[in-house]
């Protein structure tokens, strides 16, 4: 496990140094944004219709999803609990909750699982992705964002959202074609093969683009204690005991919880700017929790296994 982070975490340092050398003059956060933009069009849609198509859908898939929505409830409720009890204004709220139910699923727990369990952990991280953290993050999650934040929500604006997801409309036929057998053609699957290749290094790359600490970061960490007691611990635990009602054992387990235990997600960030909430306080909780996880995530690979 150890060895697996530290080669993730040679790639994200990768991405940490380009955003402090910025070779060829060009921009981080626009080097970042075209990256994310080729992962989320085209390389990830790939890996999602490529994994899906072949993988074996039944009760699993729903217990799997169930487990990270349950995870994801828990974060919303407890991270409100304690905003309230810090007296944290609107903003902070909003980000501090964001960033404590909504793991860093894909972009960091994909490559960690595939890499600590085998391929077929891929199938557990694209399940927990479609079926439960991006209907979630957009649905619920927007509209605590509007909760709290200072941005007005349109009528039908989070349908419009879901129905832009390239990931959600290469899962909905990849589902489609498992469900009625349709033959996996070799061309294909090896043009597929070659797309989801990159989405890994390039995940991680952006990760290591979108983390920075200023001094102005320090008096940020006493409104962080909650996200990291909760997405890097209590979360995990509560994936643990439901993950367990509901039958999963061993590795399949395992994956399921350490998903739960990755660092906020990255995509956070668009949603805080949306909705006028703590940018700075988010972006500072992606680079703490991250960080952290990789203390963290072996613990709990030990722990698990």
């Amino acid at each position: 496990m150890l060895d697996v982070l530290w080669q993730m975490t040679g790639l994200i340092l990768c991405g940490v140094a380009w955003r402090q050398m910025k070779p060829a003059g060009l921009d981080p956060v626009n080097t970042r944004k075209v990256l994310t933009s080729l992962v989320y069009y085209l390389l990830l849609p790939a890996m999602v219709l490529s994994v899906l198509w072949t993988v074996e859908l039944g009760s699993t898939t729903v217990w799997i999803a169930l487990s990270a929505a349950g995870g994801i409830f828990a974060g919303l409720l407890l991270g409100t609990f304690a905003c309230r009890v810090c007296s944290n204004n609107a903003p902070v709220t909003g980000a501090v909750i964001l960033a404590s139910a909504f793991p860093n699923i894909t972009y960091l727990g994909l490559p960690v699982l595939e890499a600590t369990f085998g391929p077929w952990a891929r199938a557990v991280a694209i399940q927990t992705d479609v079926f439960a953290c991006t209907p979630l993050l957009f649905t619920v999650g927007v509209i605590f964002a509007a909760r709290f934040g200072q941005a007005c929500l349109a009528p039908g604006e989070i349908y419009r959202q879901l129905l832009t997801i390239p990931a959600i409309w290469a899962a909905v036929l990849a589902v489609m074609l498992n469900l009625f057998d349709v033959p996996f053609p070799p061309i294909i699957k090896g043009w597929l093969s070659l797309l989801e290749r990159g989405v890994v290094p390039l995940m991680l790359i952006s990760l290591g683009l979108s983390l920075e600490w200023g001094r102005s970061r320090w008096k940020l960490l006493p409104a962080l204690v909650p996200v990291v007691l909760l997405s890097l611990f209590i979360l995990p635990t509560v994936v643990l005991g439901i993950s367990t009602v509901l039958g999963l054992t061993g590795e399949l387990r395992a994956a399921v919880v350490m998903e739960t235990a990755m660092p906020s997600m990255v995509i956070g960030l668009v949603i805080c700017d949306r909705f006028n909430l703590d940018t700075a306080l988010y972006a500072a909780a992606v680079t703490v929790t991250t960080a952290l996880s990789l203390v963290t995530l072996p613990l709990w690979h030990s722990w698990l296994i």
